[in-house]
């Protein structure tokens, strides 16, 4: 079904035909026309979830306070020029709103349309709110966080029904560094004000948005190299200058990297780092200076790994040993390719990698250049020919409760096989004996 076409000539007859649809697919039937594919995945995990259609999410907004300091630690602050110059002459001419949100899908900044906007205060949809998928419902501002692409939802496509005189578009907002999800940009309104271009002005305003993060995060980089350089000047030996989350400003007497997988509390004195070893850290303006040491390293010892896929959106490797702990923020691609090795503790070749990543066992030059892009923070764990989790690593997967949750937005057939499975039996496994079972169990 073309909903946007229909919705942009007869939007009465498109709110009625959403209506039906949404209303056989709840009942367990199979509507036809049938949902659109992103629309019935989400209806699929509110099912799961046992959320109620009728349910009042009028609640728990934020305090002022809290609204204020998460405003003021996210990265979108610096982009809300770009987002209001790119979206609000539509918000305006068209009777919506624009409304940004963080990675939480917590609402930080709202303007647009004054009717609108108390529209929207007394549908529980002001500053503050929750509008995670398992809050609200299939929507505009917390599905894209989901499946991590724009999305627009219409009308009686919101799985709750409160929200079905809304239609909405939104669009992910990610850290042009290493992909991390930052948040979510949405424009609202009244389901017979939409334009048919809606959706692909949203996304091409959240790209503008990450190419105004690049350009400033390359801007600060510039000014910490200033710093560092006559510092780099007066050591005699190797050392790197690093920016508060490990990208490298200058080097020297060292090779170059990119960046440094550095732990979340690291503080000035001795640490061990994945690609150094032993090192002497130093502050620097905005950034560390460190030092590698000509310490020996400990000895080698076991080390827990722990990787958690159990959140829809969020996903972290945690590694654990003599040297101490640290943790690091993945990509969607890296958090796919460590969960297939731990499913295959007997090691994968780049051929069956590639062939569980794409389907397509010949994309062995892509699958190389992202293990070797894991290898820059967890190379001490990692061997290859094939690839696998070294033998002293003690694997933990943490997993969702269920196994159509793994990595929700996830296409890979070899997560696609796991996902399909029931819980409880051999459907996170890939054979006897291997791979992480249900809620964490080692491996």
């Amino acid at each position: 079904m073309e909903v946007t076409r229909l919705t942009a000539t007869d939007a009465a007859r498109a709110a009625r035909v959403l209506g039906e649809v949404g209303a056989s697919a709840l009942a367990g039937r199979h509507p036809k026309p049938s949902p659109r594919p992103v629309i019935r995945e989400s209806w699929s995990r509110m099912l799961r979830s046992g959320m109620d259609p009728d349910h009042d999410f009028r609640a728990d907004l934020l305090s002022h306070d809290e609204v204020e300091r998460r405003r003021q630690t996210s990265p979108l602050r610096h982009v809300l020029p770009v987002l209001r110059e790119g979206l609000l002459s539509l918000a305006d001419t068209a009777q919506h709103i624009m409304m940004v949100a963080d990675a939480d899908a917590r609402v930080l900044w709202r303007e647009g349309s004054t009717a609108v906007l108390r529209k929207a205060d007394g549908q529980g949809l002001g500053v503050g709110a929750d509008l995670r998928e398992e809050t609200v419902g299939t929507n505009g501002v917390g599905t894209p966080l989901v499946v991590r692409r724009p999305v627009q939802v219409f009308a009686s496509e919101h799985f709750v029904r409160a929200l079905h005189s809304w239609t909405c578009t939104g669009a992910p907002i990610t850290d042009p560094r290493d992909g991390r999800l930052l948040g979510s940009v949405d424009i609202s309104g009244p389901l017979e004000t939409l334009h048919p271009a809606t959706l692909a002005l949203v996304d091409a305003v959240a790209k503008l948005a990450q190419s105004r993060l690049r350009d400033l995060h390359l801007a600060s980089l510039e000014q910490l190299r200033a710093v560092a350089a006559p510092v780099l000047a007066r050591i005699g030996g190797p050392a790197v200058a690093v920016d508060r989350d490990g990208w490298t400003a200058a080097v020297t007497g060292m090779p170059y990297t990119g960046r440094l997988a550095l732990p979340k509390s690291l503080s000035p004195g001795r640490c061990w780092l994945p690609a150094l070893g032993l090192c002497t850290v130093e502050p620097l303006s905005a950034g560390w200076l460190i030092r590698p040491t000509a310490d020996p390293a400990p000895a080698p010892t076991a080390t827990r790994i722990s990787l958690d896929v159990s959140h829809p959106r969020r996903w972290t490797v945690t590694v654990c040993g003599s040297a101490g702990s640290w943790t690091h923020e993945l990509s969607r691609r890296h958090a796919e390719l460590l969960y297939l090795l731990a499913l295959h503790r007997g090691g994968r070749s780049a051929s069956a990698l590639a062939d569980d990543m794409f389907g397509d066992p010949a994309r062995t030059v892509t699958v190389r250049a992202e293990m070797s892009r894991v290898r820059r923070y967890l190379g001490a764990y990692l061997d290859h020919r094939p690839y696998r989790f070294t033998e002293r690593a003690d694997v933990e997967v943490l997993l969702p409760d269920s196994p159509q949750d793994l990595l929700p937005h996830s296409v890979a057939p070899g997560v696609v096989r796991a996902r399909g499975a029931v819980p409880g039996g051999e459907a996170w496994r890939e054979g006897p004996g291997e791979g992480p079972s249900e809620h964490g169990e080692r491996s």
